[in-house]
């Protein structure tokens, strides 16, 4: 075409196919230079002289760099190789560790790029010589146990209040367990300064958490997301029915011995009888107020203690053979007669 153009002499012939002749030449101007771009796009990609270079590098660099496991030597401070929390690396530790899964009769995954062992959190920064170099240096900073807490009855009586929670460690993303919010108090009701009254209100108040056996009350709380909130709501509820057991409402004024929830035996007719068989006894009869009948010391009658608990038992767990015999074992003691009766 190129040949065509250069002996083209102008003439009719040229006039009438003149715009034919520039578009096939620009044409096959267009062609040409699209070839030479796909040409250079589609070059040939040579992958295996470059993995080659890239194995002998690394080949190279393993046998200039060993690993440290193996460079560790056995007498050093393990607390400076691992002073704290961290993910596990394998070349920190000089131990054939072995974690996850296998079929039968094969052995797990070594600690090289182990996954399983990344995962959970690792205690490696806590062991028996860090723990002990850690308690030395907190020594400085702690006081001798006070010579005066030398037994279990002298700790009760200055700290009556024990708070109990629990930590645990188990293996999960994460190490918080919703079971370590739980906050529990106890504390000995003999402990609080409490009268008749607010002693009987303090018991129905926290009801079922109360042992009559070990006198302890025991408050638990776990509604709150965090430890330190539950503990602050557990101190809340023992101090709010500490004070709501002193308060005196009006209508508890009103109240007669019919209408108490529990038999008190100095202020019933149990105890008038005895005080009067006493002074009869020892000749000695004289009126006495209702407030003289409820102040009278019994301790000064014989066997009168016994008699009181019997008849308070009888008359509040109800009417059962170990009431009834105390009860009659008690009357026989007051007055003298023997324990089984001759006929």
């Amino acid at each position: 075409m190129s040949i065509f153009i250069r002996n083209y002499k102008p003439g009719p012939l040229a006039t009438l196919y003149k715009a034919n002749i520039w578009r096939l030449n620009s044409t096959t101007a267009e062609s040409s230079v699209k070839k030479d771009e796909d040409e250079e796009e589609f070059r040939v990609l040579d992958i295996l002289k470059k993995r080659d270079k890239q194995q002998k590098r690394i080949v190279r660099r393993t046998d200039i760099q060993p690993d440290r496991a193996d460079r560790m030597t056995e007498n050093q401070n393990w607390g400076n190789v691992w002073p704290g929390p961290k993910t596990f690396h394998p070349s920190s530790v000089p131990l054939p560790l072995r974690q996850g899964y296998v079929p039968a009769g094969q052995a797990p995954p070594a600690k090289k790029a182990n996954a399983e062992l990344m995962k959970i959190p690792n205690f490696l920064h806590l062991t028996p010589p860090v723990i002990k170099s850690q308690c030395e240096s907190l020594k400085q900073f702690c006081t001798e146990w006070p010579t005066l807490l030398n037994s279990e009855e002298a700790i009760e009586k200055h700290y009556p209040v024990e708070v109990i929670t629990s930590d645990y460690c188990h293996a999960s993303p994460s190490i918080r367990n919703p079971l370590a919010r739980v906050v529990t108090l106890r504390i000995k009701l003999s402990t609080l300064d409490l009268d008749k009254h607010a002693r009987d209100k303090f018991i129905r108040l926290v009801g079922d958490r109360y042992d009559s056996s070990t006198d302890l009350v025991t408050i638990t709380a776990d509604r709150c997301p965090m430890r330190a909130q539950n503990l602050d709501y557990v101190n809340y509820l023992l101090t709010a029915c500490y004070h709501e057991a002193w308060n005196v409402e009006e209508w508890e004024k009103d109240k007669t011995e019919d209408d108490m929830e529990y038999y008190n035996w100095d202020n019933n007719a149990s105890k008038k009888s005895v005080v009067n068989w006493y002074l009869a006894k020892r000749n000695e009869q004289r009126d006495l107020t209702e407030d003289e009948y409820r102040s009278y010391d019994i301790s000064v009658i014989p066997n009168a203690e016994g008699y009181k608990s019997a008849v308070s038992s009888l008359m509040n767990d109800g009417e059962s053979e170990e009431t009834v015999n105390n009860y009659g074992k008690a009357v026989r003691k007051l007055l003298g007669l023997p324990e089984k009766m001759v006929v």
